[in-house]
């Protein structure tokens, strides 16, 4: 690591599939895993290629019962790409002796390199050089660059370059019993002399996507005329480049790819859109030059800069990368979310959760329309979040735990636990507060971009469906006095029901009751805020009465948020649950992150005990500050003191497993004003989620999006202490001793501000532009900063 590269050496097998996943390159709308070209899905290998909104459905009949699964659908291989001496062996890195091998992610250019020297079985030796790109600037292109030295042989070297619509979905073990044959094939033919397509469509959804593959061998930038024959098979199709080489000299293969899905804007057919743009791209170079500066461009707006810290400052960048390909300026016309483990592999199979919500707020400050296209997904499907309630007898929306394509509730009712190899009910759709994110993402974009437009007619209908849901489910419970909420899942996840009942649920999670009375303030606020003319509108296209807003400000102010201890209960019942004996379980077992598992294995459950999978409590937290949830409690009649807090935070911190790359997010961001040098290891444990595989496997099947980009805002919101309330730009620096300096720019209000922040001071700067001043506060001072202006704070540490 360097800054801006990912670089590893040596050629390992038990690493590749943790490589592929962290060296993918997309752009927004496709991307594709860093596997080797000449690789096929194997126990090592997994090509993989997703395109953003490309999904399937398929049916198997597993454990006495038919499931139907979506995916995000693994498109035709286009990198396929392998060569050989005439009558040896096609190349294969795992039966030949590596001399040297090295492979590097540019993350400044997006590109991926591999320089590798290898010995064949009749003592061969060739060096090989590939440069390949996914292009950020014309979003339906990729490039692939190999160069040849025949270091000690001459002949005839023979290249095999095709496209493979063969491939399944097969990424991930505990799925392999379940369906994946996703494509059928339509068609492939040969496109003049150096050029091939292939059309394949999904099976269910009966999405087309068209490959197109042009393949040209150069020698000193001039091309050779190559003897070509083509290889055709049921869904695949391939070119073979036959030429005469000689020891030492350089062969260049450049295999340029276009890939369009119907799911594409200005469409024609997906196959013939494949073969317009395959053949009027450039060469490699060309491509190589307006992708590079599309990510200059793109790294202008979302670089942080970090001092004195070279792994840390690397390992951000690598996070902003990825999801920088994952949803970029490309997304902003498309009808898509936000996959939870982006577009690099098939863990919880491309579905959107509600890791948006740590996405967004890095996105909101950087580059709003964008995230104004994702709440658009949601809004999009709010007729479906309609149906849903109305289905379980609710009023209003209920969004669902797991999205895909339409909407629809997409969470398993069977999961697989792979210790005990049994098919256990799955109740994660009871994860109703998916509703909460869905409407703190629409707040929390509006409160930065003050986008009127969208909260009139999208945000505001998004807002009032979700408050009617919540006003359904509570009901008004005579014994306490307070309004309650029954048989609900928090974020916690390891607790899906009571150790002594049949039916699934809890009782009164504390973030999800809090976080409702937070939901309907906002939504009252909203309509003392709009102009008289649209809230009239709203009231009428939303059929709204008086009683139902008279409703919600009572539900606000009665809400119960059950307490033990001097702590804020996760739930109702909590302090019924048994003190599990975590050093016994640690000293068993070497990694306890997925704990369930392991109780589920010996027959236990962790239903019985005081354990968390991830933050649930300390979501609060994480999402609202000390002041806002003091507010709230105050209106419901509880007393929040910092004692009570500090003792909270402490009693979940000491119960969490941290079976989720969420959760050391929440906990630094807790610990950032009261322990700093904790809230840095757990922010430096975080990091290394991805890069170091710290869950033991996950990271191979997919990035984990939400837990990269909450580390950038971890640092942007949690440590600058950035905070958009009231119409006030707030900052409250709180650096830990090994954070020297942080710099990066955000873009609030038709703003673009330069904020550097060091142990000693904060200052801020603004480009000059002819938009309204901003409102910026630090402690209890607020200023108006005009455009082209400087502001500065001493800290005191």
């Amino acid at each position: 690591m360097n800054g801006w590269s990912l670089i590893y050496e040596g050629f390992l097998p038990t690493e590749e599939g943790l490589r592929e996943a962290l060296c993918t390159l997309g752009n927004g709308v496709f991307a594709t895993r860093g596997a080797a070209p000449e690789a096929v899905a194997d126990e090592v290998h997994y090509p993989g290629t997703y395109a953003a909104g490309v999904y399937d459905r398929l049916r198997t009949d597993i454990a006495g019962r038919r499931i139907e699964n979506e995916d995000l659908v693994n498109l035709p291989n286009w990198l396929v790409l392998t060569f050989r001496p005439e009558g040896g062996d096609w190349l294969d890195l795992g039966s030949v002796e590596v001399l040297s091998y090295v492979q590097e992610l540019d993350l400044r250019t997006g590109v991926l390199s591999r320089a590798f020297r290898f010995r064949d079985a009749d003592g061969r030796t060739t060096g090989v050089r590939q440069r390949r790109l996914v292009s950020m600037a014309e979003p339906h292109l990729a490039a692939l660059e190999t160069t040849i030295v025949p270091e000690d042989w001459s002949g005839r070297l023979e290249v095999r370059s095709g496209l493979d619509g063969t491939v399944t979905n097969s990424g991930v073990p505990r799925y392999r019993s379940l369906r994946g044959d996703h494509l059928v094939p339509r068609s492939s033919r040969t496109l003049g002399g150096d050029a091939i397509s292939l059309v394949v469509e999904t099976r269910d959804s009966h999405i087309r996507i068209g490959e197109a593959a042009r393949t040209r061998l150069l020698r000193v930038d001039e091309e050779i005329e190559a003897e070509r024959t083509v290889s055709e098979g049921e869904g695949s199709i391939a070119h073979v480049v036959a030429a005469e080489v000689r020891a030492g000299e350089e062969i260049t293969v450049e295999k340029v790819v276009a890939l369009v899905t119907a799911r594409a804007n200005a469409l024609y057919e997906p196959g013939a859109d494949a073969e317009k743009a395959v053949e009027r791209a450039g060469a490699f170079e060309r491509l190589l030059e307006r992708h590079v500066l599309a990510w200059n461009r793109l790294w202008q707006r979302f670089d942080i800069k970090i001092e004195d810290s070279e792994r840390a400052q690397t390992i951000v960048r690598l996070h902003v990368f990825h999801l920088l390909q994952t949803v970029s300026t490309n997304t902003i016309d498309l009808d898509v979310g936000v996959p939870a483990r982006g577009l690099h592999g098939e863990a919880y199979r491309g579905h959107v959760f509600w890791d948006e919500l740590f996405i967004f707020p890095l996105l909101n400050v950087r580059l709003p329309a964008l995230t104004r296209t994702l709440l658009n997904y949601r809004y999009r499907r709010l007729d479906e979040a309609r149906w849903a309630a109305a289905r379980e007898g609710y009023e209003g929306a209920m969004y669902p735990w797991q999205s895909g394509s339409d909407g629809r509730e997409e969470s398993q009712t069977l999961h697989l636990n792979p210790r005990s190899a049994r098919w256990l009910p799955d109740n994660s759709r009871l994860q109703r507060h998916i509703n909460i994110a869905v409407a703190y993402n629409v707040w929390q974009y509006f409160q930065v971009t003050e986008d009127w437009e969208f909260l009139r007619f999208r945000g505001a209908p998004m807002l009032v469906e979700i408050a009617r849901f919540w006003a359904s489910v509570a009901t008004y419970d005579r014994a306490s006095g307070r309004h309650v909420m029954r048989g609900v899942m928090g974020p916690d996840e390891y607790h899906d029901a009571y150790p002594d009942r049949d039916e699934p649920g809890l009782d009164n999670n504390a973030y999800t009751n809090v976080m409702v009375v937070w939901l309907l303030c906002r939504t009252l606020e909203l309509f003392e805020r709009l102009p008289e003319h649209h809230r009239l509108e709203l009231w009428e296209s939303l059929r709204l009465s008086r009683e139902e807003l008279d409703r919600w400000e009572d539900i606000s102010r009665t809400m119960l948020v059950p307490h033990h201890d001097g702590v804020i209960s996760q739930f109702e019942g909590y302090e019924n649950l048994l003190e599990l004996d975590w050093e016994d379980y640690r000293t068993r077992y070497a990694d306890i992150h997925r704990l369930d598992r392991i109780l589920e294995a010996e027959g236990d459950t962790a239903n019985r005990y005081k354990v968390s999978k991830q933050a649930d409590v300390l979501m609060l937290f994480y999402l609202l500050s000390a002041d806002e949830l003091r507010e709230l409690f105050e209106r419901l009649g509880y007393e929040l003191s910092a004692e009570t807090i500090s003792r909270t935070v402490d009693y979940y911190l000491a119960r969490t497993s941290h079976g989720s790359t969420l959760s050391r997010i929440v906990h630094s961001w807790v610990l950032a004003r009261s322990d700093r040098e904790r809230s840095w290891e757990q922010f430096s444990q975080a990091l290394e989620s991805d890069v170091a595989d710290v869950q033991g496997g996950t990271t191979p099947e997919g990035i984990h999006l939400g837990a990269m980009a909450g580390t950038v805002d971890l640092l942007q919101r949690g440590y600058a202490g950035l905070e958009t309330r009231g119409d006030v730009l707030w900052f409250g620096p709180a650096l830990p001793k090994k954070l020297h300096a942080l710099e990066f720019e955000i873009h609030y209000r038709g703003h673009r501000l330069q904020v550097r922040i060091t142990p000693e001071r904060l200052r801020l700067s603004t480009i000059a532009s002819d938009v309204a001043p901003i409102r910026v506060g630090f402690d209890d001072e607020v200023v108006e900063l005009s455009p082209g202006s400087t502001a500065e704070w001493p800290l005191t540490g």
